[in-house]
């Protein structure tokens, strides 16, 4: 589960509108407890690296983007406790390539941007053995 405040909600589908008809993608910051559960507290845009013709439908995040996420975490006492990118015209669900990219423990969030119109937003967990993405629940909140 991953509570998601709901003015976070609405700067991911933003973002989504924004970049259409390319991918958008960033950190999510927030805390995790040992439970599993995660709560959002902010998020961070990045600029989409994918610079090959292939943005409409794959993002990057480079090593330097994670690391300059990373250390703005830090600085605010947070982690990076996921990260969201948009599916332009396709469904808010991972795909096998966002699958072979992923990490454990993370949310991944995915927001469906439907002719540069933001639609369903979703959250997804990678099994720890990596088979699997399992939807997580999103608990949209009110601003904490």
């Amino acid at each position: 589960m991953i509570i998601l405040p709901e003015i976070l909600a609405a700067r991911i589908r933003e973002e989504g509108e924004r970049s259409y008809p390319d991918e958008c993608c960033g950190a999510v910051f927030g805390t995790a407890t040992d439970d599993g559960a995660k709560s959002a507290v902010s998020i961070l845009p990045v600029d989409n690296a994918r610079d090959d013709g292939e943005s409409y439908h794959r993002f990057v995040i480079t090593a330097e983007d994670y690391l300059k996420a990373e250390l703005e975490a830090r600085s605010r006492r947070l982690d990076i406790i996921g990260f969201y990118h948009s599916h332009p015209d396709h469904p808010a669900e991972p795909s096998e390539y966002d699958k072979e990219h992923a990490l454990p423990f993370y949310s991944y969030a995915i927001v469906s941007v439907n002719n540069g119109a933001a639609a369903e937003l979703t959250s997804w967990e990678l099994a720890p053995d990596r088979s699997v993405f399992y939807n997580e629940e999103i608990l949209e909140g009110s601003q904490t």
